[in-house]
């Protein structure tokens, strides 16, 4: 950066190069130039702020999409094999709760963290209910105490809501 000559500078301060382009536009004698700058920038903001809407809405077709697929995948599998067991149903529910998800999401923009801990709860039930008569004891219980833990966030996050509520814009 250097100091541009004229223009009143701050002691000790430089001005940037964006700070020199839109001084030496708006300088000229044709004043509309600092206008396109600004304009510029505004559009490559709008450009940029598109790009990642739609980045975002074509990953949720995306995801939402795979998720499905795999649910029904799961389901055919269960239909094939004539019965649905725990795992086949808890799988499904955690497929129900990505899909929520990503439901919500695609409504709102927010991205709901207690869904996500309820995907880990559910899977690790699922682990725990499914593996349960050949795991060790040590592993039986760092599950168990994992799900509290998820559980205990869970209970957490809504009493802070509630206590706290978000302020609309």
């Amino acid at each position: 950066m250097i100091p541009v000559g004229n223009l009143p500078t701050p002691p000790g301060r430089w001005r940037t190069s964006g700070e020199q382009i839109a001084m030496h536009c708006t300088n000229r004698e044709h004043g509309q130039e600092g206008i396109n700058v600004k304009r510029i920038e505004d559009n490559v903001k709008k450009l940029g702020n598109w790009l990642v809407d739609t980045f975002q809405l074509l990953g949720l077709f995306v995801i939402g999409g795979t998720i499905v697929w795999a649910a029904v995948h799961e389901y055919m599998q269960m239909i094939d094999q004539g019965r649905a067991g725990l795992d086949g149903i808890l799988l499904l529910f955690i497929y129900l709760e990505l899909g929520a998800m990503v439901g919500i999401y695609f409504k709102t923009s927010h991205l709901p963290v207690r869904f996500l801990l309820y995907v880990a709860i559910t899977a690790l039930t699922r682990l725990l209910a499914i593996d349960v008569k050949t795991m060790p004891d040590q592993h039986i219980m760092a599950i168990t105490g994992a799900i509290v833990l998820l559980v205990m966030a869970v209970a957490t996050i809504s009493i802070v809501r509630v206590k706290f509520p978000e302020k609309e814009p």
